[in-house]
């Protein structure tokens, strides 16, 4: 299972969740105990924007990751 750390806006989830939704596997956001589907812009939207969020996903995938990388958190 691959981990990073990012942070969200409200302007960057639509990108944020068009891009967990061309990876092959699950890919799964939150923080704390509180995990939703990355995939589902709704379920991402639920999530308090304000924590630094977790993205967990099984394969490595060059196009999510370079997406990512301008979300992620030192």
């Amino acid at each position: 299972m691959i981990k990073r750390d990012i942070r969200l806006s409200q302007e960057s989830v639509r990108e944020f969740v068009s891009a967990a939704n061309r990876c092959s596997s699950d890919v799964d956001v939150g923080y704390d105990r509180i995990i939703v589907d990355a995939k589902s812009i709704m379920g991402v939207y639920s999530l308090d924007l304000s924590h630094v969020l977790t993205v967990s996903y099984a394969e490595p995938d060059q196009n999510f990751e370079m997406v990512l990388n301008r979300f992620s958190v030192a």
